[in-house]
């Protein structure tokens, strides 16, 4: 069920992402139909611009990782030998160093088009079929852009759902709901923004190769709390050992890093985004791992915005269940 739903799950999501794109094309007397279309490929261009900075990132990395690897393991073998052998432990190094070598050239592309278009099925249907993918990847197109068109007349039915006298809280709910993802959104882009400028003109500045694509990748991860930055930190100090070893270029990055969480956390967040969606650490972390596991890569991206609708629905009916005869009795 989680394959299914995920296409549709995906669509609902960027269409509410997209809707104030289209909304804006409407107030300048755009048919809806065309300002649907045209929104639907300005998302889609958005998503291919950052896959080609993740396309270029790969193709900067993968052939360092390649041309330092032999390097590694001789500066390995100098410092990690003498130790072994202390313990009468001998390794084959020249057989170590083959071996990964051949490894490396086995199943590492050096223009990482493989590798992209397997991680993209991955991503498409987490691990089915290329078709099956691409499937969902148009169902998605044409779910989102009759939901661009139709959201108004879409929500409306669901308020006819609900018997009458249940209509107005049902409103509030939806509500309260919009105000907090439209604040957590915006807030979000605003601030993946300004640490996109500060992380490709830090990188610029220490000299690393890719520092644009490496810098923008940073700053979309923020999206994925603790696990983002991680993700962006790693790749960072790989990228400054592949191209500086073990330098102060290494400290530069650290310290560029820390900087960035300092003014992300203390400063951008609190006041852009607010608290975001009043979440405790551990309840991101199992929402992260829940919603990754029902639907892949998107649930992943989508776990705190699920996370904040249902935030609203638990404080609501805690409320009710505090208010009841039957909790104050």
């Amino acid at each position: 069920m989680a394959e299914i739903f995920t296409p549709f799950v995906a669509a609902f999501i960027l269409a509410y992402i997209l809707r104030p794109a289209f909304l804006w094309l409407e107030r300048r007397r755009i048919p809806p139909a065309l300002a649907a279309g045209l929104t639907v490929v300005f998302g889609l261009a958005v998503v291919f611009a950052i896959l080609s900075l993740f396309i270029g990132l790969l193709k900067t990395e993968i052939p360092l990782v390649k041309e330092q690897l032999p390097g590694w393991i001789q500066n390995t073998q100098a410092w990690l030998g003498p130790k072994l052998a202390e313990f009468h432990i001998n390794l084959d190094w020249a057989t170590l160093k083959l071996s990964a070598s051949h490894k490396i050239s086995e199943h590492i592309s050096d223009n990482a088009d493989a590798l992209m278009s397997s991680t993209l099925d991955t991503v498409l249907m987490s691990g089915s079929s290329v078709i099956a993918g691409f499937v969902n990847s148009v169902l998605i197109v044409f779910v989102m852009f009759y939901l661009l068109l139709d959201w108004d007349q879409f929500f409306q039915y669901i308020k006819q759902m609900f018997p009458p006298r249940a209509q107005e809280t049902i409103h509030h709910l939806a509500m309260h709901t919009d105000g907090l993802l439209s604040q957590y959104l915006n807030g979000m882009v605003i601030v993946i923004s300004i640490m996109s400028a500060f992380y490709c003109i830090g990188l610029t500045i220490i000299g690393i190769k890719g520092a644009v694509a490496l810098g923008i990748f940073t700053a979309l991860m923020i999206i994925i709390p603790y696990i983002g930055i991680t993700l962006g930190l790693t790749l960072a100090v790989v990228s400054t050992l592949l191209q500086f070893g073990p330098q102060h270029e290494i400290i530069a990055v650290l310290a560029l890093y820390g900087l960035g969480q300092l003014l992300e956390g203390f400063a951008l967040t609190p006041r852009l985004v607010g608290e975001r969606i009043g979440l405790h650490p551990v309840a991101v972390l199992f929402a992260l791992l829940l919603f990754g596991k029902l639907f892949g890569f998107f649930g992943v991206l989508l776990a705190l915005p699920i996370s904040a609708v249902s935030l609203v629905m638990v404080q609501y009916l805690w409320s009710i269940y505090t208010q009841s005869t039957w909790y104050k009795k």
